[in-house]
């Protein structure tokens, strides 16, 4: 069948459609004019949000790379015909959000089809009866994700995740896994949860309006459920081709998951990269019934990833650098370590921050972003530290992070105490004070020697220029990089993550200045953690108590198993401390634990996602549980040098990528 409706079949749909709601149509059509061609990338627009109540709003999300025009697109339920809307915007930008109120009524019980100004269906939602109150809305990612009723208000026009609830239902992990249009007409699903779903009166549908759904049980009679980590595959009735989707509703009537593809964008497949959670790419090799191939290129298609992709530029394809900054080449690659894992979370990665976004008067070049730390207090707001002694302060926007303009749309830039000198701030992490505390390798006015610090600013104080609460120098422990090369100087305190006394105490740390079990209240003045930094210089962690009076205590030494750390963080996710190296040590993170005899060791070891480049990536930052939507969470990483794949490249200038990481 042809997959989008004949021209001839939209006329007669929309006739049908007006005679059951009551307009009796009599005789035949007059002859329409020739059908506008559907935009480039019109499958990557999705219905992203709706609510039944509050005006009928609708906001829809553009996944691709690039804008695409809705002009003249119209939107139906499941009562009238195809209607003209007024959008937001007539362009919707790649990441960016477009709303609109719905010329009819939508029920507590009803769905919403999307068409091109051709006719083509390009998306589509069903939902029972309250379950688009106070909205249905994808989360696990805007125009990706499951579809999920939201626990709050609404969030038109922004990000989903703060509308959506701390877990999916078990429903919402069974995903379109692979599609096939190529004479077999399969659909595959795969369920990523961890326990079986019953399939039970669940049906699926093509974009052909005038066809009703079909049942999953008719087209595979034996299948009843589908178990955790399992496949159930089954040929298509209704046939499928060009320009065709596929949509999933559950035994409620609520839309579980879809998939649009244009021309030959299902042939031989289309796939999830990675399988089960990434976006949809055209496949080389159809793999119905087991782990998809990912071998082919980013076709045709758009559809959910159910928590996978976030938002964002997909990392490939091309592009060039508008805005004159210039990026460092990767430097210093060595080997990966031995017994290395593969990164644990999505193979998707997306860029997550505008060309060349960290200009500063003490950097134009828009590069040096190392330290990331998510807030603790508020997942939704991300810090990073440039070496060049600037701080920012960064929040979602159309998927990507940005400087949150009302603390400073350019940055601060950050002095030693006394006002004087520019730290070569480096690493970066939020106190049990929800102060921010950085570290910094020396002073770049005086870049020859060494000034090992930790400084203590307070985010809420004001002014665009900042100075320390508290600064700690340990600059006299480490005598081998005080050479009077600036190299040398180079090599200190890269990353530090604060570590609360709680998991010090629960996991039976033994304190290596007593010998005896961690006993918080035997320093007094040093709060409620104690700070690990790593030194790049030889790759371990030094631990310090930052006491109040602005002395501190040492710990210990710690090694990491890594010739060098770029960055350190606490999860409380995974209970662990993370160790980061770049290309140094093969792009690794180290989490370490409290080991049997009560000292902290390494634990395992994960590479980054496979299609990142090998860079000096000296950040990486997880976000907490408590954002965790389908089992995954979101993982940023910054590039010290901003070079991505180089010159011409997708991600040339850019310094943030996101990807996702189990819960």
């Amino acid at each position: 069948m042809p997959t989008s409706p004949t021209r001839a079949g939209v006329a007669s749909a929309a006739a049908t459609a007006l005679t059951l709601s009551g307009l009796l149509v009599t005789g035949v059509l007059a002859a329409q004019p020739a059908a506008a061609a559907d935009p480039t990338g019109y499958q990557n627009v999705r219905i992203n949000e709706v609510t039944s109540s509050n005006n009928d709003t609708v906001e829809l999300y553009n996944t691709g790379s690039t804008a695409v025009s809705i002009s003249g697109w119209k939107m139906s339920d499941d009562s009238f015909s195809p209607q003209s809307f007024s959008p937001s915007a007539g362009t919707i930008p790649a990441g960016g959000f477009v709303t609109f109120n719905s010329p009819k009524g939508l029920g507590d019980s009803d769905k919403l089809v999307l068409f091109t100004s051709g006719g083509t269906v390009v998306d589509r939602v069903d939902w029972a009866t309250d379950k688009a109150k106070p909205a249905m809305a994808r989360c696990g990612g805007d125009g990706t994700g499951a579809w999920v009723t939201t626990t709050s208000a609404a969030t038109f026009g922004a990000a989903n995740t703060a509308g959506c609830p701390s877990s999916a239902p078990a429903a919402s992990r069974v995903r379109i896994n692979e599609v096939s249009s190529n004479g077999s007409d399969t659909v595959e699903l795969y369920n990523g949860g961890t326990s079986a779903v019953s399939l039970g009166s669940w049906k699926y549908s093509d974009n052909d309006t005038s066809h009703s759904p079909v049942s999953v049980s008719s087209s595979s009679p034996s299948a009843t459920s589908i178990p955790a980590g399992g496949y159930l595959t089954f040929a298509s009735s209704t046939g499928l081709g060009d320009n065709d989707s596929v949509f999933l509703v559950d035994g409620s009537g609520n839309t579980v998951d879809s998939v649009t593809w244009a021309t030959d964008g299902a042939k031989p497949s289309a796939e999830r990269c990675a399988n089960g959670t990434g976006s949809f790419r055209t496949a080389a090799t159809a793999t119905p019934g087991a782990v998809n191939s990912c071998s082919g290129s980013d076709g045709g298609t758009g559809g959910g990833t159910g928590g996978g992709t976030p938002a964002g530029e997909l990392l490939g394809g091309g592009g060039s650098l508008t805005s004159g900054c210039t990026p460092e080449s990767a430097s210093g690659t060595g080997s990966t370590p031995t017994g290395t894992l593969a990164w644990p979370g999505g193979a998707d990665v997306t860029i997550a921050d505008d060309v060349c976004a960290f200009t500063t008067s003490t950097g134009p070049e828009g590069r040096d972003v190392s330290g990331l730390a998510f807030d603790p207090a508020n997942p939704s707001v991300l810090w990073a530290a440039k070496n060049k002694n600037w701080l920012y302060k960064l929040v979602k926007s159309n998927g990507k992070w940005i400087p949150d303009a009302s603390w400073s749309a350019t940055g601060k830039q950050i002095r030693f105490a006394g006002g004087s000198g520019e730290p070569d701030s480096e690493g970066l992490t939020i106190g049990g004070n929800g102060h921010l505390y950085v570290t910094s390798e020396r002073d770049n006015t005086k870049n020859t020697a060494p000034k090992d610090t930790i400084l203590e600013f307070d985010p809420t104080a004001t002014g665009s220029t900042l100075t320390p609460v508290h600064q700690w120098d340990m600059t006299a422990q480490f005598p081998q990089l005080d050479t009077g090369d600036k190299d040398d100087a180079n090599l200190g305190f890269e990353g530090v993550g604060y570590v609360p006394d709680t998991w010090l105490t629960a996991n039976g740390w033994i304190d290596p200045l007593t010998h005896a079990a961690y006993d918080p209240a035997n320093y007094p003045s040093h709060g409620a953690g104690l700070f690990f930094a790593g030194l790049e210089y030889d790759g371990s962690l030094h631990v310090y108590g930052l006491n109040s009076d602005g002395t501190f205590t040492t710990f210990a030494t710690i090694a990491t198993g890594k010739t060098s750390v770029m960055d350190v963080m606490f999860d409380a996710g995974t209970q662990r401390l993370v160790a980061t190296c770049d290309n140094t040590c093969g792009e690794t993170h180290t989490f370490m634990k409290v080991g049997s005899t009560g000292s902290i060791v390494p634990d395992v070891t994960y590479t980054n996602p496979a299609v990142m480049p090998a860079d000096n990536l000296e950040g990486f930052a997880l976000a907490p549980a408590s954002t965790c939507v389908a089992g995954l969470r979101e993982a940023v990483w910054s590039d010290d040098g901003v070079y991505g794949f180089g010159s011409g490249s997708s991600s040339y200038g850019h310094a943030l990528y996101r990807g996702t990481f189990p819960c």
